[in-house]
């Protein structure tokens, strides 16, 4: 089998309920999604997405799989999409870095395998250990009237974590935590999510202020370094994301017991072969993750809800459903949800097609179709 032709399509996610707020004053109301279609002589299609929250998040941008394409198709073009670790390894080797990039290419090369396999790519990771993995939803920067209707409304749906966005004002964080936690029902979950945008003085602030209250404190500053020093000093678990960059990332986690459970978003590792390594290691190591990526449609969450079925259920921690942010579809079906939990599906490979309709023509297409 040899890929004969690579395309590239792109379409806009509207966030469901009008704008995102995250971090340090960022809101979305529209991500840009980038979808990646490889074609065989066997008559086998492989799909594959990324889509960053926003322009400015990471280092990730929605132009990088074009600019990744130009250098890798002529390449990739002849080569066998089943053999997933050589196609791996060629991308590293014609680029360094960019493995948001990289991600939909590998997305797109475990669905062929899946197929020509007739099994589901959660087989290939390994087997199903998660059947139904638990989902939490966001609750961004609202008033607090908005957010505990919101917060109500995705109970209603069966969600049971959620994921409270801070870090734009550290002392209208306080009194977000303080109004949204005390919320919660006997046996769910919340997580104070600032997305790097506490300096760590005033994250120590915000921990001190909030110590009687149950939740896991997520992502306070942008480097290791500062969330250690937070770490240091408070008595709340922490999570990690957006400083979870790969393997020696996590090698220096695990060293020095640096975080409570760790974000794995399948884009920031790399792609799905990376974070498979990634968090097999956390997993060796008994620290729990979280399976999840930057943002995406339908394309991306069926990705995801293979890594996350994947996964040992002791140390799955949650995942979620990012089909169901946007108001516009990457592709179909989306990936099952029942009870505030995400299913992958069983057909062969990812289980999911491009929606054409929603992505329209290709801006880049590499090679003939066979």
């Amino acid at each position: 089998m040899k890929i004969t032709r690579i395309r590239i399509f792109k379409t806009d996610l509207p966030y469901v309920d009008g704008s995102y707020g995250w971090g340090a004053g960022n809101a979305i109301t529209t991500a840009r999604a980038s979808v990646v279609v490889i074609d065989t002589d066997a008559g086998l299609s492989g799909y594959g997405e990324f889509t960053p929250c926003g322009e400015n998040y990471m280092v990730a941008h929605s132009e990088g799989v074009e600019a990744l394409a130009r250098l890798v198709a002529p390449a990739l073009i002849g080569e066998d999409p089943r053999q997933v670790a050589r196609i791996e390894q060629l991308l590293d080797h014609l680029v360094q870095g960019h493995g948001y990039a990289k991600a939909p290419f590998d997305a797109a090369c475990w669905d062929i395998a899946g197929k020509a396999m007739n099994a589901p790519v959660w087989m290939l990771l390994g087997g199903k250990l998660t059947d139904g993995a638990p989902m939490y939803r966001v609750a961004p920067h609202r008033s607090r009237d908005e957010t505990v209707a919101e917060l109500e409304r995705h109970r209603a749906a069966g969600y049971r974590q959620f994921q409270i966005k801070v870090g734009a004002d550290w002392a209208e964080d306080i009194e977000r935590i303080r109004a949204v936690v005390p919320l919660l029902q006997p046996g769910e979950k919340a997580m104070a999510d600032a997305n790097q945008g506490w300096l760590a003085d005033n994250a120590l602030r915000v921990a001190r202020a909030t110590r009687d209250l149950d939740f896991v404190f997520e992502q306070p500053c942008r480097t290791y370094e500062e969330c250690q020093q937070v770490r240091r000093r408070i008595d709340l678990p922490m999570k990690l994301d957006e400083c979870v960059t790969g393997m020696p990332a996590a090698q220096q986690i695990v060293a020095d017991r640096g975080a409570d459970l760790v974000c794995l978003k399948i884009s920031n590792l790399g792609g799905l072969s990376k974070a498979r390594r990634v968090r097999d290691f956390f997993v060796d190591n008994r620290m729990p993750v979280v399976a999840e990526d930057t943002w995406g449609g339908e394309i991306a969450t069926a990705t995801l809800a293979h890594f996350a079925a994947s996964t040992p259920e002791e140390f799955l921690q949650n995942t979620t459903d990012l089909c169901n942010y946007n108001t516009r579809s990457t592709g179909t079906p989306a990936p099952a949800t029942h009870g505030g939990r995400l299913y992958a599906s069983d057909l062969p490979g990812l289980g999911v097609e491009p929606d054409f309709n929603s992505l329209s023509a290709p801006v880049a297409t590499y090679g003939e179709a066979a």
